[in-house]
């Protein structure tokens, strides 16, 4: 039932935050019935007629667009069916085409359609000349059927709002909103809220691979999309091709011990920021980092108890100014925004500018106050679906509340706040439980970054024990996933991988 920060504009939130801007996509048609009647024998996964079906590509700008369906419900796999939306972008060389490359952003909720577009002006050239880039929207996210709980009143009363849980009384409300809320989702969405979960999406990428006609699936997958990945790994090792998982998540660890990684590595990323800020000669904060430290604590401690106003006739309470925070802290390049931002509010008392970072977080627009993708009721649903249902009582989140306080001084409070899924109506019927890949499937390439706050380098250590066939390529340095981001030798190791099948020295560090 922890509640866990979406690493969701993971690779989408190192680019400079102001050149960023989420793009509107019209709802996809809800599900269509296929078939009403119940199979008569159960019918496995790879012999659902979806296989069948004929892949269309559209221009549209510069990539190539389609829309596939999927069945609604795995454990029918001829029943009703959803839509998938992938977009490409085609190999630049097609005398020397090896064959499609399936990405994911992370999140989870994070539209692999938007990713695409930046991907394909990050990644090198070997690998450009060699594949198709091919992204896809998630079960649940963006154009592809998707998970839709309310306007944006509805969705600022649940994610907005401060909600301390410091009491059973507390405890008790927070299960009771989360499931009012789950039962909005449920009508504005259909069955697909119950049917988001990862072990379904990765069989969707199977079938993405099968359609694009490719033996084995090749695939690079950033932050939760390195679950998804290891997902498809632990399903269908005999199909896995080359495979990358940047910014590795351990999903097999206990939920409270991710919960502690992630806010040990924010409130790590924190001290690299304040010690680049003290360099600067232009920071507003004190000189020495632990009374820098402590000046954060107390601005967002502040907007909890006392929101501080934009100047514009809005506030910023608790959650925004952390959301403002941390969204600053997932790349260095962000951390000049995050000065602005506190300049503003020490000088004048006023946080426009932690507005605008925590909106940029949210993906909601800051004139109309909607949300302008599905990303954040996205990562709920997929979230809680894959999460456990065990009961969470007062002593639990006392606790929790501790343990986190104990990890990040700064932030601890606010991972500790909510009551995270509990309430939470549904369970994914299929979920992975260990990772029994084998030793002769293809070698899977983990790469973990040494200061990443959203999925600390612990996680690719343990993720690549957990594997066995895998090696470690290390990238020493701050922010959130390296590939794209960070210098030549990760981007030559990962080109020299796919293209070459050069697997890298387990212990590389760049």
């Amino acid at each position: 039932m922890i509640r866990r920060l979406a690493a969701a504009g993971a690779a989408l939130a190192v680019l400079a935050l102001a050149a960023c801007s989420p793009t509107d996509e019209e709802p996809s048609p809800t599900p269509t019935e296929t078939s009403t009647a119940a199979p008569a024998d159960p019918v496995e996964p790879r012999d659902s007629v979806v296989y069948d079906q004929e892949l269309t590509w559209e221009r549209c700008g510069e990539l190539e667009c389609a829309t596939i369906q999927v069945p609604l419900d795995w454990s029918d796999p001829n029943g009703e069916t959803i839509d998938l939306a992938l977009n490409r972008a085609q190999a630049t060389d097609p005398g020397s085409r090896q064959g499609s490359i399936l990405i994911n952003p992370g999140g989870p909720g994070g539209s692999g359609l938007d990713f695409t577009e930046y991907f394909t002006v990050t990644y090198g050239d070997a690998m450009a000349a060699a594949y198709d880039i091919v992204g896809f929207d998630p079960r649940g996210v963006g154009s592809s059927t998707p998970v839709e709980c309310g306007d944006g009143s509805t969705l600022d009363a649940y994610y907005v709002t401060d909600f301390p849980s410091e009491t059973q009384e507390d405890l008790d409300a927070w299960v009771e909103r989360t499931a009012t809320f789950a039962q909005g989702c449920a009508d504005a969405s259909g069955a697909i809220v119950e049917n988001v979960d990862t072990v379904s999406a990765a069989r969707d990428m199977d079938v993405i691979r099968a359609l694009v006609g490719d033996e084995q699936l090749n695939y690079l997958g950033f932050s939760y999309g390195t679950q998804l990945g290891a997902t498809y790994a632990s399903l269908y090792p005999e199909t896995v091709g080359r495979m990358v998982l940047d910014g590795a998540v351990d999903f097999l660890l206990p939920d409270i011990e991710q919960a502690e990684g992630q806010a040990a590595g924010f409130e790590q990323a924190l001290t690299a920021f304040l010690e680049w800020c003290g360099d600067q000669g232009t920071c507003p904060l004190s000189s020495d980092i632990d009374r820098a430290r402590g000046q954060i604590g107390t601005i967002a401690r502040t907007a909890l108890e006392d929101p501080y106003p934009t100047g514009n006739g809005g506030e910023v309470n608790g959650n925004l100014m952390v959301y403002g925070i941390v969204v600053t802290l997932y790349s260095e390049e962000s951390w000049p925004y995050l000065e602005y931002a506190l300049q503003e509010v020490l000088d004048s008392g006023t946080a426009a500018v932690f507005m605008e970072l925590a909106n940029f977080y949210l993906d909601r627009d800051s004139a109309s106050g909607e949300y302008l993708t599905n990303s954040t009721v996205a990562f709920t649903a997929i979230s809680c679906l894959d999460g456990d249902d065990e009961e969470w009582t007062l002593a639990d989140q006392q606790e929790f509340a501790a343990a986190m306080e104990e990890a990040s001084p700064t932030f601890g409070w606010w991972f500790a706040s909510g009551g995270g899924c509990a309430g939470w109506p549904w369970t994914a019927d299929e979920k992975v439980e260990s990772l029994d890949y084998p030793d002769d499937a293809s070698t899977i390439v983990v790469i973990g970054t040494t200061r990443d706050p959203a999925t600390p380098y612990g996680w690719a250590e343990s993720l690549t024990e957990r594997l066995g066939n895998a090696v470690l390529v290390t990238y020493d340095g701050d922010g959130h996933t390296a590939y794209g981001r960070s210098n030549q030798c990760i981007i030559d190791s990962v080109d020299a991988y796919f293209v070459d099948g050069a697997v890298p020295d387990s212990g590389l560090v760049c």
